[in-house]
């Protein structure tokens, strides 16, 4: 029996009713618990500082005397990982069983191909180190490394997109099966049906379908970004779809000079719809993804964030660069950065075809206020843009990472992307690090606003300036958890 097959028989999806983990709807998890806390993951990978990247616990209560503080550091026990994204053990795709428990927080590292096992139940404020992935045991058993996105199946496994082999080729990408024990179970794809590129996916259990994304070579991306090797084929513009749970690549959608480089992707929480989003970073696009009446996938552009004419950096003209976007859990509304431009964006997705934008704030970016790269506008004239300072602090880099409140009213922004591409793009991330935002959101008429009384420094941590990334909830959010 084959890794597909086993899945396909475990893999359905779980029971309707039950007391397992997370909620039984995504509606139902809007009226969870405020947060009180978050992770987030911090990386001295790339910086030059010699430390073990660690998970950073948050304190998000504003009723807590700790609040908008790291109130805890776990550092893993290595060097050189670049931890970045994180999943759960086990998710609302879980809810029916009763047996399953979101205790375990997984945590891949892009680069060593470590993944880290984070026991967060004991003390969830002190979350601590319960098992260690070895590279060597995934790569010997698989040939897949750098690993890059996890979820939790309703069968107990995790499945985690790797996105080459140990030599950084795109062509040993795939995806990585972990038993409920966190062992190697082998890969979840059919032999033979592997992408050609790998990044982020989501599945979506009632139309039987899982849906990936493509973001390039390893031993491209990890050098920094350059334009000559999306011309050399080192960068993709594709989805790929596949059955669910069997792993068998159905149909490949080129999304062409329009969606180039298809990072985070996700459906639509209601497990019913057949529809989602990717963000093409480099072409600047929200692309929509859907379901024809004969059961093929088809695609469009639903947002196009027009590229900034520029003077005095690198290229004539400047992408807003999508590097993630989430959609609440009422599917009202769909969150994105522009990391290069600087500017988090709210649309109305009432209408999914037809996304209306409704709120803008700008958190950096490269043209703001005392940068030397200007914009200019039609009329030859140039500008920049305002940028406030938050409790004194001038913000650095531009908004990367993001997570929303189980209600949908707070928006946590972290700025780094990669540390390679830090260096690159906003070098003062190297010498000051991160820090984190929180952004106030109206959902009722739409609009976003800084609230001044949150800032998360990470130029002042112990062990020197840190690059933060990834935010999670102990009891899960909208970018975790998926519901069958």
């Amino acid at each position: 029996m084959t890794v597909g097959e086993t899945a396909a028989e475990n893999g359905r999806g779980g029971c309707c009713h039950g007391t397992g983990p997370g909620y039984a709807t995504p509606l139902e998890a809007m009226n969870g618990p405020r947060e009180s806390i978050l992770y987030v993951t911090c990386v001295y990978s790339g910086t030059g500082r010699e430390k073990p990247d660690y998970l950073a616990t948050v304190d998000v209560d504003p009723n807590s005397p700790t609040y908008s503080k790291v109130i805890h550091r776990l550092p893993v026990p290595n060097i050189g990982d670049e931890l970045h994204h994180s999943g759960w053990n086990s998710c609302s795709s879980c809810h029916g069983d009763p047996t399953a428990d979101r205790r375990f927080l997984v945590l891949p590292s892009l680069i060593s191909g470590r993944i880290y096992v984070v026991d967060t139940k004991q003390d969830p404020r002190a979350p601590s180190l319960h098992k260690v992935v070895e590279p060597e045991d995934i790569v010997s058993k698989t040939g897949l490394a750098y690993p890059h996105t996890s979820h939790c199946l309703a069968s107990g496994d995790i499945m985690v997109s790797c996105l080459g082999d140990k030599d950084g080729n795109a062509e040993g990408n795939g995806f990585l099966l972990l038993d409920s024990e966190f062992n190697v179970k082998g890969r979840w794809e059919k032999p033979g049906h592997s992408p050609t590129f790998g990044y982020d996916y989501w599945y979506q259990p009632r139309h039987k379908t899982m849906i990936s994304s493509s973001w390039g070579a390893p031993l491209a991306f990890t050098k920094g970004f350059n334009l000559q090797h999306v011309s050399d084929g080192l960068y993709g513009r594709h989805l790929y779809v596949y059955s669910w749970p069997e792993g068998e690549l159905k149909q490949t959608l080129d999304l062409g000079s329009t969606g180039l480089i298809p990072l985070e992707i996700r459906f639509l929480h209601d497990p019913s719809k057949d529809t989602g989003y990717v963000g093409c970073a480099l072409t600047s696009n929200m692309v929509r993804f859907f379901k024809n009446p004969d059961a093929t996938w088809s695609h469009e552009v639903a947002i196009s964030v027009k590229p900034l004419k520029v003077e005095n950096w690198i290229l004539p003209e400047m992408p807003g660069l999508i590097t993630d976007f989430l959609i609440s859990l009422d599917d009202r509304f769909l969150y994105f950065v522009n990391w290069l431009h600087g500017d988090i964006r709210q649309y109305s997705i009432e209408d999914p075809k037809n996304p209306v934008l409704t709120g803008q704030v700008w958190t950096g970016g490269l043209v703001r206020k005392g940068s030397p790269v200007v914009v200019v506008a039609e009329d030859g004239t140039t500008y920049q843009v305002d940028v406030p300072e938050i409790q004194g602090k001038l913000l650095r880099g531009g908004p990367q990472m993001i997570q929303l409140s189980l209600d949908g009213k707070r928006l946590y922004v972290t700025n780094s992307l990669f540390s390679a591409w830090d260096r690159q793009f906003y070098p003062v991330l190297m010498e000051r690090g991160s820090h984190m935002l929180q952004i106030d959101v109206d959902t009722e008429k739409g609009g976003l606003a800084i609230n001044p009384n949150f800032f998360v420094d990470f130029e002042s941590e112990p062990d020197g300036p840190s690059l933060a990334h990834e935010m999670r909830y102990p009891g899960g959010d909208c970018t975790s958890d998926i519901w069958v």
